[in-house]
């Protein structure tokens, strides 16, 4: 409803400026999912609410909603700063990367706890442990992502016939792995990139299997298929 003010604990995914002296941000929330909030003000140098909401932080934000998709801040409260991320190019990167899928993927106004819950856990393991920014890591945090939306990649068997031997291809549009009865046109999947896939889902992202470029294309492949056939988002790298 319109005017309704609201307290939620918030991610901050991006952050960027707005007119004169007000910032635009996405941010993750476990009640409201991805929301868009306009903090006015927050580029003065007095004001109270700029240094609160960068990007990569967890707030806790106070916000009036509005007509629109954009949200107003009222208030917010820092609750954790990842600093050791920020003196990290490796795991800043990371961490930036992680927080732009879930900008594209999470739907606005649906509850997202896992989702909320996925971005904290992979934040908090990048500033403890900012050497593990590895690409391994990331792809599993991608795989854990479909799984908290509400589309896992299927990797038991076939979804054509069921058949669990021979798995060899994975089509996007059936939502995971077929056999190579079924494979046609679908692209290939290596056994260790499925292997990944499988252990990526089944283990902690802080047990994350570091990951071989040949593999690490594939899982990205699978992931950016089931991200453009089941949620309408393309996320294929495109040149400038």
């Amino acid at each position: 409803m319109s005017g309704t003010r609201v307290s939620t604990e918030a991610v901050v995914l991006r952050s960027m400026r707005y007119g004169e002296a007000d910032r635009i941000l996405h941010a993750i929330t476990p009640e409201h999912g991805r929301i868009g909030a306009v903090a006015r003000g927050a580029r003065r140098p007095k004001s109270k609410l700029g240094g609160r909401l960068e990007p990569l932080s967890v707030v806790r934000l106070e916000l009036i909603r509005g007509r629109s998709d954009l949200h107003t801040v009222v208030g917010a409260d820092t609750v954790v700063v990842h600093h050791r991320i920020l003196t990290s190019h490796a795991a800043l990167t990371h961490a930036q990367r992680a927080c732009h899928v879930v900008d594209r993927t999470a739907a606005p106004d649906e509850p997202a706890e896992r989702v909320h819950g996925l971005v904290r856990t992979l934040l908090a393991l990048l500033d403890a442990r900012p050497d593990e920014a590895h690409e391994g890591l990331q792809q599993a945090f991608r795989l854990k992502l479909l799984y908290a939306l509400g589309v896992p990649p299927a990797l038991g068997a076939c979804v054509h016939c069921g058949r669990a031997e021979h798995l060899v291809g994975f089509d996007a549009a059936g939502g995971g792995v077929v056999c190579a009865s079924h494979q046609a046109g679908a692209p290939g999947i290596a056994a260790e990139s499925l292997s990944f896939m499988v252990d990526a889902l089944g283990a902690p992202l802080s047990a994350a299997p570091r990951l071989g470029e040949r593999p690490s294309r594939q899982v990205a492949r699978a992931f950016e298929g089931i991200a453009m056939h089941h949620l309408g988002v393309d996320l294929r790298a495109r040149d400038d």
